[in-house]
């Protein structure tokens, strides 16, 4: 008996490749469980919705990580127009408050440099942080007006207890903050003598005990919004 082969067109082929569903190429990495850290992308815009856990970048297109914690996505409901689903992050209740960005923070400064100073965010909104964010002011993010002419040796010392929104989350896991509004800035400093100085204009502070006179980004602070120590 003589064998006989059968072979397929290679038109076949193809064809059943090209009616293959693409899968996108961000469900390959928001499996279930899967761990999420601050700052990594988490999907695009265009296919999921920013959840818990997680924030739209400035450029309208990557969601990304705020916190550390389990991916989940979630479908859309079944009644809702939206068909995109969400992605968000869960992390661990024990974390405690965690910067997001939109939210007002409280940072002490720890270094200063010609372009940018460097801070430990010390509250989340009111509630006191557990773990240790670093916060970066950058010279562009000081104040709204006159920004080439913003001397970041005038307007912060390092121990000085700063008022700032979260813009976003930074390179090297540091969160990029701004102090450009009038209620943002420096809140308490210290003079040269130790003293806790007193805001006498929105670039200066003074300190009681010897009237001297240092520049500061001074805040316009509601008293009532502090309830630690410094």
């Amino acid at each position: 008996m003589r064998e006989t082969s059968l072979s397929l067109p290679a038109i076949n082929d193809e064809a059943m490749i090209a009616t293959e569903p693409e899968i996108p190429q961000a469900i390959d990495v928001l499996c279930s469980d899967s761990i999420a850290t601050p700052g990594e992308i988490l999907g695009d815009s265009s296919q999921f919705i920013a959840g818990k856990g997680s924030y739209l970048a400035p450029n309208g297109r990557n969601i990304h990580a705020s916190i550390t914690g389990h991916r989940r996505v979630l479908p859309p409901p079944a009644d809702s127009t939206e068909k995109r689903s969400t992605v968000e992050v869960v992390g661990h209740k024990s974390r405690g408050a965690v910067p997001e960005p939109g939210v007002v923070v409280i940072a002490r400064v720890t270094r200063v440099m010609a372009r940018m100073v460097s801070a430990d965010i010390m509250c989340v909104e009111s509630k006191a942080v557990k773990e240790k964010f670093t916060g970066i002011i950058r010279q562009q993010d000081v104040r709204a007006t006159e920004i080439d002419k913003v001397d970041m040796y005038q307007s912060f010392q390092p121990g000085d207890v700063v008022k700032a929104v979260v813009l976003s989350l930074g390179d090297a896991r540091a969160y990029y903050l701004s102090t450009a509004k009038n209620e943002l800035g420096v809140v308490s400093a210290q003079s040269m003598a130790g003293a806790t100085m007193v805001p006498i204009s929105w670039t200066e502070m003074q300190c009681p005990s010897t009237g001297q006179i240092e520049k500061r980004k001074v805040a316009k602070v509601l008293q009532t919004f502090f309830h630690f120590r410094i």
